[in-house]
């Protein structure tokens, strides 16, 4: 019988390529908006540590547990995460990701976990169900390079979407591509906004994920405006 391969573990064509050459042939955004060749840096080892807070790195409460979210429109993509505008706000990423992108499946989101086993401080997020990863094994932490120019324009624009309130891992350090966390505290009165922005343009015909040209001159310069202040 044929092996199958299990979708969290899936590469593409393309991205086969990178990983056999141990090399990238993508691109960073740089300045939000300009794309310029990159080699990826090669993956090292990371020294791994416990995280013994009660809250995580963003400010968030550590849970034992976190409801798990379907994202309507991917066929069975679900993650762990806060609910209400947490829940909200991570599921506009993914639904964009997988729109826009590329096609994801069951087991390539990653969201809440008990683990506080953490290769770098922002990992603990995903202990508060504040943080999801994307294709965790294919954007791994310390390998850059992994998108190429357009679906960088794409993960910028989402962001600008999010207002500020998503930070995603390519812009920290060390860097993780799959990596997108809640970047404010609990009750931060911009992630209800943003998050009653994203409601309602699921009740509105044409609005929303799916319907967005990420290259639209002012989607660009809102994205580039919001990476310089990221950064």
């Amino acid at each position: 019988m044929r092996d199958v391969i299990p979708p969290a573990i899936r590469l593409d064509r393309r991205r086969f390529l990178f990983a056999g050459l141990g090399v990238a042939g993508g691109a960073v955004l740089a300045s939000g908006g300009m794309a310029t060749t990159a080699v990826a840096a090669t993956p090292v080892a990371p020294r791994n540590a416990q995280w013994g807070k009660s809250t995580s790195a963003n400010g968030w409460p550590v849970l034992a547990h976190a409801p798990a979210h379907r994202v309507e429109g991917t066929g069975g993509v679900h993650f762990d995460a806060v609910d209400g505008d947490v829940a909200t706000v991570l599921t506009h990423v993914v639904r964009r990701f997988h729109y826009e992108i590329d096609t994801l499946g069951a087991g390539e989101v990653g969201g809440h976990t008990t683990s506080r086993t953490v290769a770098a401080a922002y990992e603990s997020n995903y202990l508060s169900g504040t943080a999801i990863a994307i294709r965790p094994l294919l954007y791994p932490a310390r390998a850059q390079g992994g998108f190429f120019p357009h679906e960088l324009v794409v993960i910028r624009d989402i962001l600008a979407d999010l207002e500020g309130v998503v930070k995603w891992g390519g812009d920290l350090t060390p860097a993780k591509e799959s990596h997108f966390q809640i970047d404010v505290k609990p009750g931060d009165a911009a992630l209800r906004r943003v998050a009653a922005k994203l409601r309602g343009w699921e009740l509105t015909p044409g609005e929303g994920a799916g319907t967005i040209e990420a290259t639209a001159p002012a989607r660009m310069k809102a994205a580039k405006a919001l990476a310089a202040r990221q950064r």
